[in-house]
């Protein structure tokens, strides 16, 4: 094994200062859509799709509410995303009219199109992109606009809640139908929607449920910015009546119930119409409370420690480890799949492990002496403590194991599943956290137990990533990963969704620059684990340990007078 190349700039290292990730919220407006219903307007929806790194495959990162009735949509739901400046990030969105319940995007009709980049509506002017919609031929399909604001590190949240005294009267037969939406203001003295609350029925004097928001989608942090507040009477077929508008900041709200935050609802154009105008009635704050969000980095602070284990697979589709086609094979001068799949993430998670000691199984081998199958052996040939020193242990207790056991098969994954949650059943409150990292080649032979045994670790501090190497068909895995629909086994569904998988191919570097397919992988490949635990947490309703205070050396003692 050359060494030379392991000691190259380590993956963490490269992670932290080639990569600065930036947290970019985008919002979608659209202008003059289709009309495809015969009674009313188009009800729209936006999916948002990324790009593979490797394969350039186009994957879905998540979608807008829907809103009815209306051909100029400003969507309230964004899409967070990171910004990397040395990389070509490309976005399509997608806009549909909804006509049903169904997730399926091929039962509603095709509105249009847009392709951009991060970095065009980045730095595009105050961050706004203009694009027509396109791809119904011969139809204009009206435009897109996409606005990015960096979003500041603010990690407050405001639960808030007003109510309405004596707003106008729109409705013919009835009284109004009141709701409020809130605008935040941009540096270039736009807005853009950032809250909409329920409509209230029947009322002119509407009491509005308390909603929490982050306080960086409210004003980004700047506790000055103005934030505007409309208020309209709904309307069935999406034509809201205009009841009038106030404006606040964060700051003054802060103040909570008080005179300061009673607000006259003004109407422009009846106010410039009627000389005796007052206002359209008056909204009232009725509490303001702050909530600090705290992170996975609270937690890791705080103590809880990040226990990895690492489980690889030794059957025998891998190939023979001798050959140079082995997804196993050893070579002198660089990493196999498997070496750089596990490198990449351990390299990471081992900043976040005290002890730097992890526990590494193989399975699918026949192991000496006597050639019995194990799905669940000590790479380092110590069943009673298969623990390795740091991620170089584990290679080398990889390498050790591919001279020693025979490939076999099938591709069982739950022994080392159910192997781990037996560790984390028996710590649940908070102070630890497991990962399991499985690296495979193919098709799971025991696809009902695994199920099974991720439904029943989904209750547990535990987080599985599963890493697919080489060219194999990986539609199991992707039913593992509960992103789309939630993994069930026996009419139990998982409690939360604790798989991530990857396919390494996605990864590789055209260029056979190793350091960046490790880093890209361990980044998407990780992505996922904070908000797995965070879920863990928050519903154990565990808080983060205080962190110690920063060591001071003790106080000298002072010498007595003589």
């Amino acid at each position: 094994m050359n060494s030379s190349f392991l000691n190259m700039a380590s993956v963490g290292d490269f992670l932290s200062t080639s990569i600065p990730a930036t947290k970019v919220e985008i919002t979608v407006s659209c202008r003059n859509l289709l009309d495809m219903d015969t009674f009313s307007k188009s009800d729209p929806l936006c999916v948002l799709y990324t790009q593979g790194l490797g394969s350039k495959e186009w994957r879905e990162f998540g979608r807008t509410e829907v809103i009815d009735n209306t051909l100029n949509p400003d969507f309230v739901r964004k899409f967070i995303l990171d910004y990397f400046f040395e990389e070509r990030q490309n976005l399509r969105f997608d806009l549909y009219d909804v006509d049903s319940k169904s997730a399926n995007l091929s039962k509603h009709d095709f509105l249009g199109q847009a392709f951009c980049t991060m970095g065009e509506v980045v730095g595009s002017l105050g961050g706004r992109l203009e694009k027509p919609l396109v791809g119904i031929p011969g139809k204009k399909c009206g435009t897109i606009i996409v606005k990015a604001e960096e979003l500041s590190n603010c990690r407050e949240s405001v639960m808030m809640q007003f109510c309405g005294n004596k707003l106008d009267k729109k409705d013919f037969f009835g009284k109004s139908d009141p709701f409020l939406v809130f605008y935040r203001s941009n540096e270039d003295g736009t807005f853009t929607i950032c809250h909409k609350t329920e409509v209230v029925k029947n009322t002119l004097n509407p009491v509005w449920q308390a909603f929490k928001i982050p306080v960086r989608a409210l004003c980004n942090g700047d506790y000055d910015r103005t934030i505007k507040v409309e208020v309209y009477d709904w309307d069935r077929d999406g034509s809201h009546d205009f009841i009038g508008e106030f404006t606040t900041s964060y700051r003054e709200l802060s103040r909570g119930q008080s005179q300061f935050n009673v607000y006259e609802v003004i109407n422009p154009k009846k106010k410039g119409r009627k000389k005796k105008y007052l206002n359209s009635g008056t909204v009232t704050l009725l509490s303001f409370l702050v909530d600090t969000e705290v992170t996975f980095l609270d937690y890791i602070k705080g103590g809880t420690q990040i226990n990895f284990t690492v489980a690889i697979d030794f059957t025998a589709s891998n190939g023979n480890p001798a050959q140079p086609t082995s997804l196993h094979y050893m070579s002198p001068y660089q990493l196999n799949a498997y070496g750089m799949a596990l490198k990449a993430v351990g390299e990471i998670i081992q900043d976040y492990d005290s002890d730097k000691m992890f526990p590494a199984l193989g399975f699918g081998a026949k192991l000496p002496p006597d050639g019995r199958v194990s799905h669940e052996f000590a790479l380092n040939g110590n069943p009673q403590n298969p623990y390795c020193n740091g991620i170089d242990g584990v290679m080398e207790a990889y390498y050790q194991s591919l001279r020693s056991v025979q490939l076999y098969g099938p591709t069982n994954f739950s022994p080392v599943i159910n192997h781990v949650a037996r560790y984390a059943a028996s710590v649940k409150d908070g102070s630890q956290y497991f990962v399991l990292l499985i690296i495979t080649d193919g098709v799971i032979s025991d696809m009902a137990q695994t199920k099974e045994a991720i439904v029943n670790a989904s209750c547990l501090p535990m987080s599985i990533i599963i890493v697919g190497v080489g060219p194999a068909e990986f539609d199991a895995m992707v039913e593992l990963d509960g992103d789309e629909v939630r993994i069930s086994s026996r009419g139990r569904y998982a409690e939360r969704d604790i798989v991530q998988f990857v396919p390494f191919r996605d990864y590789v570097d055209r260029t056979g620059n190793h350091i960046l397919s490790m880093a890209r992988l361990a980044k998407d490949v990780l992505a996922e684990v904070p908000d797995q635990f965070l879920s863990y947490m928050k519903t154990r309703g565990i808080k983060p340990a205080p962190a110690p205070p920063p060591y001071s050396p003790p106080a000298q003692p002072l010498q007595t007078q003589i």
